[in-house]
């Protein structure tokens, strides 16, 4: 028997990024987390989602955007 899967791809996503970063003389880390909307009529990418995250990243924190490391990326479907 063969099965088939009908349903829609979603249509957003829940993500979570840790950044680690130099502060003073030490390190610090950030923790973030939101929701991604893939465009319209273009297909949804993990790898095109995490540089769009990324450039948010650099745009909420322009403090460090040119020296940070991500120490963790989740991206899942927000559907339960």
């Amino acid at each position: 028997m063969k099965t088939t899967s009908t349903a829609a791809e979603p249509s957003h996503y829940t993500w979570l990024i840790t950044l680690q970063f130099r502060r003073g003389g030490g390190l610090s880390t950030v923790t973030e987390t939101g929701c991604f909307h893939p465009r319209p009529g273009e297909p949804a990418s993990r790898a095109a989602a995490f540089r769009e995250i990324r450039e948010l990243m650099t745009r909420r924190f322009p403090e460090i955007s040119d020296a940070f490391c991500v120490l963790f990326f989740s991206i899942e479907p927000d559907q339960l």
